[in-house]
């Protein structure tokens, strides 16, 4: 499968204080304006607060799909939350591509880089308290409409209208949305754990969970913690 789309939201935010006797959070983002450096930890104007479970080179870019925000419109949560595009932390917004649309593994062009899907992601509870609504987390987690991360094999610059181009799916039986359905099932059979901890293309802390779940009787409360 080869496809190509623009890119309709470029988000950027640095951590601040948000909660009296929370930890800071980077989750607030804001359009970006121009062309953004991308590096192998992400855009040089976003940030996450927390280096020991956001960010990092595994998961440098979040790409949430804006065809997904409809749905939690549709729920009309008890909040002033706006569920448009930038919303839930996200630095890519695109039209037309969501989970099942896309592989782990996928390296795809962005602008001037070059990135690869290298996990889903596991929402936590500053998803709560930024949506105010309160198991936001829970509820994004057990949609499996949780968007994914990319990490950069090359860096470069992005911009507003920047084509996504897949340009490379080495691991085509492993849709996003069947990897996500894994990583969260607690009856996950461990041939299929073993298979996943021995991908590469896969997040090392989503390696180390399936290696888990294969060599061993490890069953993970899949409550949301401080996880991103």
């Amino acid at each position: 499968m080869k496809f190509t789309t623009p890119v309709l939201g470029l988000f950027v935010g640095k951590a601040k204080e948000r909660w009296p006797g929370k930890p800071p959070s980077a989750i607030a983002k804001f359009a970006a304006n121009g062309r953004q450096q991308l590096i192998e930890t992400g855009f040089v104007t976003d940030a996450q607060a927390d280096l020991r479970v956001h960010g990092g080179a595994d998961k440098a870019v979040h790409h949430y799909p804006a065809d997904h925000y409809s749905a939690w419109q549709a729920k009309k949560f008890d909040t002033s939350f706006a569920f448009r595009p930038g919303g839930f932390g996200e630095n890519i917004s695109t039209a037309g591509i969501v989970e099942s649309d896309v592989c782990l593994g996928d390296i795809f062009e962005l602008g001037t880089a070059r990135v690869q899907i290298s996990q889903g992601r596991q929402p936590c509870w500053k998803l709560n308290m930024h949506s105010r609504v309160k198991h936001m987390a829970v509820e994004l987690q057990n949609s499996g409409k949780t968007g994914w991360y990319y990490r950069v094999l090359q860096q470069g610059e992005v911009q507003l209208g920047d084509q996504l181009k897949l340009i490379e799916r080495p691991i085509e039986q492993w849709p996003l949305n069947r990897l996500i359905s894994a990583r969260f099932d607690k009856n996950l059979p461990r041939l299929i754990a073993k298979e996943l901890c021995e991908y590469p293309e896969l997040a090392k802390n989503w390696r180390q969970h399936f290696y888990k779940r294969a060599n061993t009787d490890f069953v993970e409360d899949q409550t949301p913690r401080l996880v991103g």
